[in-house]
């Protein structure tokens, strides 16, 4: 790798590869893959993202019991925040995880011994720091504004700096494969640079997220050629490839991959552990994460839970729909045999299979999910038409039961006769009142309810109408079902259906919620957005009491 600069009007005509890698050798010479989590500071940077050092010390620690290897804990120089963390994570004992500190090279303005970045990297503590320059010319010239040669002086002294100091250094060359496609020569260079002062992984980073996989491929077989210590690749998603290029990058024997829980990241993400970590283990067969997988999808909700984020259902492997079934063919044919339309078993990654109620399925599914629910039925049994019946009927009219298997279950034992209503609606009334136009509105609700044969007639004020009607109800019910002191609204969401009808249009309400130890979907539909929040919370109540019975 002993190359000169040159300047940044070299083009990659100029540089072919002139090597061509069996993978299986290059794989040898990786050895062991090491997984380097940088949730809590690449996927930090996301927009919507907020951790507190708090919320970074649980995320670690569910990270060391999925059994990554490196956690990239944050930017100690960068904000305070990230400084509390690695003095709280010091007091946390991990089992499998090292944590590490992140960073940049020095400024071009300072030494060393006086760069306040290599200083707050120091007194983080960490016995790994990972430390970042830049490798494509375009950004030393325009960016810092700095010659080539300052560039790798910086690289130089600030990774020997470290190691004087008893650090071991990885080396994220910033923007290299742009740098490489720009000017391979001085791409090449900065890595040697950093070799030479004592880095002991060289990660190669798709900064941008331009990169297609075979690009990565040819370049990754370059820089393995050239360089002498072991490879790793971050990638970013821009053209929704990271995966892809972090994949192609592993072949070629690259021993390090980088990346997020969920894929969260700055602009369009990182590369996905929950996509990576499973196509390593079960389609490359290659071993990641020492029989810690089944725990992928429980990491993945807690992290989403944390950064307060809506879920991603269609999220391979680990979201709620990656092994849901709709379509009758689909349905009948998984409940044969799954491997007919799943390509995996679910408990691998810690998730499910899910058979979903709507129009769509077919006699197969409807019966499948009634026998869940304890009830056995012939295939021919003419309540089993009649359901099928009802809910086409009811989808028709905007219903959807995927996300509201509460209300589902209520129509079922409807259909059966099995249902018994815990109480019957004799009206409800709600008033919103605004009396000053920069005042709070206050919403007021008033229900009346029949319980058996005693009528409870209750008015509640909430912070808006559904709130009131929430609370205006429960007053009602709870003399008669202490239970439902348990229950919380967990989540609400409105749809318009038909919205060319405007302000007349239906809506359908999802409702979720749940009590200590369960959680529950229920759904309504009106063009009265207050109908159809009646039936999904009545639906709700409901629901609870038909556990109890």
């Amino acid at each position: 790798m002993a190359r000169k600069p040159t300047s940044s009007r070299s083009s990659r005509a100029t540089r072919k590869p002139h090597v061509s890698l069996d993978p299986l050798l290059s794989a040898d010479r990786a050895g062991a893959l090491e997984i380097y989590d940088t949730t809590l500071r690449d996927g930090a940077q996301a927009e919507d993202i907020s951790f507190s050092a708090e919320d970074k010390v649980l995320i670690a620690q569910k990270l060391d019991d999925l059994g990554v290897h490196f956690i990239e804990g944050g930017w100690p120089g960068a904000n305070p925040k990230d400084i509390e963390f690695f003095r709280m994570i010091k007091t946390i004992p991990l089992k499998h995880a090292e944590v590490i500190a992140f960073g940049s090279t020095r400024k071009a303005s300072q030494s060393v011994h006086k760069d306040p970045n290599l200083d707050a990297l120091l007194k983080a503590e960490t016995k790994t720091i990972t430390l970042f320059g830049k490798t494509w010319s375009l950004h030393v010239t325009d960016a810092l504004g700095i010659s080539l040669a300052k560039n790798l002086e910086l690289i130089g002294d600030s990774i020997t700096y470290l190691r004087s100091k008893h650090r071991r250094v990885f080396y994220d060359a910033e923007h290299f494969f742009d740098g490489y496609k720009t000017n391979p020569e001085y791409a090449l260079a900065t890595l040697s640079k950093a070799v030479e002062a004592g880095a002991e992984r060289i990660i190669l980073c798709d900064t941008n997220g331009g990169t297609m996989p075979w690009e990565i491929q040819e370049i990754c077989r370059v820089v393995q050629h050239e360089c002498r210590v072991l490879l790793g690749i971050h990638a970013h998603n821009d053209c929704d490839m990271a995966v892809a290029n972090s994949l192609v990058a592993i072949e070629t024997g690259i021993v390090q991959v980088q990346g997020t829980i969920n894929g969260i990241g700055e602009r369009c993400g990182n590369a996905n552990l929950c996509s990576i970590l499973p196509n390593l283990e079960l389609k490359l067969k290659r071993a990641a994460l020492a029989d810690h997988l089944p725990h992928l999808k429980e990491v993945a909700g807690f992290v989403t839970e944390i950064a307060n984020l809506m879920p991603n259902k269609h999220q391979p492997y680990v979201g709620d729909s990656a092994f849901a079934h709709k379509g009758g063919v689909h349905i009948h044919a998984v409940l044969k045999n799954p491997a007919t339309y799943e390509h995996i078993d679910p408990a691998r990654v810690g998730n499910q299979q899910r058979m979903l109620i709507s129009d769509y399925g077919g006699r197969s599914g409807l019966l499948d999910k009634i026998e869940a629910y304890g009830i056995k039925l012939a295939k021919n049994h003419s309540k089993v038409d009649e359901l099928i019946q009802t809910l086409k009927e009811r989808e028709s009219q905007g219903y959807q039961f995927e996300g509201a298997e509460g209300s589902f279950e209520l129509l079922m034992r409807k259909a059966m006769g099995s249902h018994k209503p815990s109480f019957q609606l004799l009206g409800f009334r709600v008033i919103v009142e605004k009396k000053q136009e920069d005042g709070v509105p206050l919403s007021e609700a008033t229900v009346m309810v029949k319980v058996g044969e005693v009528v409870e007639h209750t008015a509640a004020v909430g912070a808006g109408p559904v709130n009131a009607l929430d609370h205006a109800l429960r007053k009602a019910l709870e003399k008669f079902y202490p239970q439902l002191r348990e229950v919380k609204l967990l989540d609400y969401k409105v749809r318009v259906l038909a919205a060319n009808r405007g302000t007349e249009s239906k809506v359908r309400v999802l409702i979720e919620s749940g009590d200590h130890k369960d959680k529950w979907g229920t759904v309504g539909v009106s063009e009265n957005i207050i109908e159809a929040t009646w039936q999904a919370l009545a639906d709700s109540i409901e629901y609870k009491l038909l556990a109890k019975k």
